[in-house]
């Protein structure tokens, strides 16, 4: 059976991932866009067939309708409001709460039963949101959670140590916002841990400048979207695989009832597991803290 994917949403981010997908061998067979704005998502389809000469791999790309995600292995949902300068994440509740409750619901008119992809702001909102308004298993739904902020988080770390950073082995946890946080107690440079690495007041400085990364991109240049498409390529390539790779994504909790970023096993199933980590004392008040703000969010719209 080929894999389908459908974007929803020819954005920044869209558009992002649907090129990092091209440039990389993967298992999509069929990738078809969706946009309010049908020739956007014609022109968008047009300009990314021709880079197939070049490709690794033949995809067939076509402008299509809701009804193409029938028999979808994934929808990826990158449609919404964008973060503007001086917006939090959290801001952009009301707009697209509005915006998700339209888009999910013709989705799942078409018969839809694979597995919804979050990637729009506030991206664990949105998540629960999808899922409320899907009715899937919560298996079958996921967010991008914080896998953008643990890979910044490892850059980082990998930059400041001169290290490949492959093999900082480290996470950001919670909210994909400013209540997220990193539990530098399980935080490894190869096999050590990154105590004998950075000091306290080092890693604070990391945490402040994974935290505020998004901040400074979008006043700089309006919008956040490589690093977001390829992480939506990774967690592509994690469920069409069937990788059973640990992933920092916004999957359910099911003690919190929401949606929130942490280790999770991705494979064809969507979620398989989500694991839950031995941490601090202190690390569970910040995890808690997070999972609270959202939950704080999620009671603000009609869901």
């Amino acid at each position: 059976m080929k894999n389908k994917v459908v974007i929803v949403g020819c954005g920044n981010v869209g558009m992002s991932y649907a090129y990092a997908l091209l440039n990389q061998r993967s298992m999509v067979h069929e990738l078809v866009l969706i946009d309010s704005n049908i020739k956007k998502a014609e022109g968008e389809a047009m300009d990314l067939n021709h880079t197939l000469p070049f490709a690794p791999s033949k995809v067939n790309i076509h402008q299509g309708s809701y009804q193409d995600c029938n028999d979808a292995k994934i929808v990826v949902i990158a449609a919404g409001a964008s973060q503007e300068p001086g917006e939090t994440r959290m801001d952009l509740i009301y707009k697209n709460s509005a915006i998700f409750k339209s888009i999910v619901e013709q989705v799942m008119q078409s018969g839809f039963n694979g597995i919804f992809l979050i990637a729009t702001n506030p991206v664990d909102v949105m998540t629960y949101c999808t899922w409320k308004y899907s009715n899937l298993p919560t298996n079958q739904v996921l967010g991008t959670g914080t896998i953008l902020d643990t890979a910044r988080l490892r850059y980082l770390i990998g930059d400041k140590l001169k290290l490949n950073p492959k093999s900082i082995h480290a996470y950001v946890m919670g909210e994909h916002g400013d209540s997220e946080f990193i539990p530098w107690s399980i935080a490894l440079v190869g096999l050590e841990n990154i105590n004998k690495y950075l000091t306290v007041e080092e890693q604070e400085q990391l945490h402040c400048k994974v935290r505020d990364a998004a901040y400074e991109i979008i006043e700089k240049k309006g919008n956040t979207s490589y690093g977001i498409g390829m992480s939506l390529v990774e967690i592509t390539n994690a469920i069409l695989g069937d990788e059973n790779t640990i992933l920092a994504v916004s999957s359910y909790d099911e003690a919190n009832k929401c949606f929130v970023g942490g280790p999770t096993i991705i494979n064809q199933q969507g979620v398989k597991k989500r694991i839950f980590i031995n941490l601090t004392s202190e690390e569970e008040n910040k995890l808690q803290h997070s999972i609270d703000i959202i939950k704080e969010a999620i009671e603000k719209i009609d869901v």
